[in-house]
């Protein structure tokens, strides 16, 4: 009881700082999300046409691609966010706050979200594309009307495991000024000696990381075609 008294008391006397750096959590790991998406779908479909065997097989599209997001998933986070402050202060004039962080963590995100919609349309029945292709459907057809239609479960799943590996990032970013709720944790918990705030910070992530995980997982089952009887 002493616990939660202690918890319910933190929360009435920290609650526009927790709110801010909830929001700012929010803020920067959807909108990273969304412009990584938005560059890693297109970047993962030409990986699966241009391979061997594949509709439009083309090697050298295919390996440079591939080797574009081998590289991009090898650097550690962290080392990236130093590498490239150079770029996050031409895009956004500063190299601290939540806007600055959306910069590395885009660059971070756009390989991983790649692999993952490469992994989710390679799972793609063989024989649905075979039948495509005997309908003489084209190219674009066999990739918006079978590939994506077909693997958006998993797609779906991807999005969830994407936001919560840069919720985990963005936490990491708090030590070098980010914002959010790792740069609450870090600031109150560590500098200020009250591992109080740094426990409510922790329980926030957590709840925050079960809502998108379930929230994903319920959207997934809902599209997935294999659940309708």
């Amino acid at each position: 009881m002493e616990f939660f008294s202690r918890l319910s008391s933190l929360l009435i006397e920290f609650k526009d700082v927790l709110l801010v750096s909830t929001w700012q959590t929010l803020y920067v790991t959807l909108t990273t999300t969304f412009i990584a998406y938005l560059i890693g779908i297109p970047m993962g479909i030409l990986v699966v046409v241009t391979a061997p065997n594949s509709i439009r097989p083309n090697a050298p599209v295919h390996q440079a691609l591939s080797s574009v997001i081998n590289v991009g998933r090898s650097v550690p986070f962290i080392i990236l966010l130093v590498a490239i402050l150079p770029l996050t202060r031409m895009i956004m004039q500063t190299s601290i706050g939540p806007n600055a962080m959306i910069v590395p963590l885009t660059v971070s995100a756009i390989p991983f979200v790649a692999r993952l919609i490469e992994q989710s349309i390679v799972e793609v029945e063989g024989g649905l594309i075979e039948l495509g292709q005997a309908m003489g459907a084209t190219s674009f057809q066999i990739i918006f009307k079978i590939l994506l239609p077909e693997s958006l479960p998993s797609i779906i799943r991807g999005i969830s495991i994407t936001i919560i590996s840069l919720i985990n990032y963005y936490a990491m970013a708090g030590a070098v000024g980010g914002g959010g709720l790792g740069d609450l944790a870090i600031r109150y918990g560590y500098y200020r000696r009250q591992p109080d705030i740094m426990w409510v910070t922790i329980i926030l992530l957590i709840l925050i990381v079960e809502l998108f995980q379930r929230l994903g997982g319920t959207i997934a089952a809902k599209v997935d075609k294999r659940n309708i009887q």
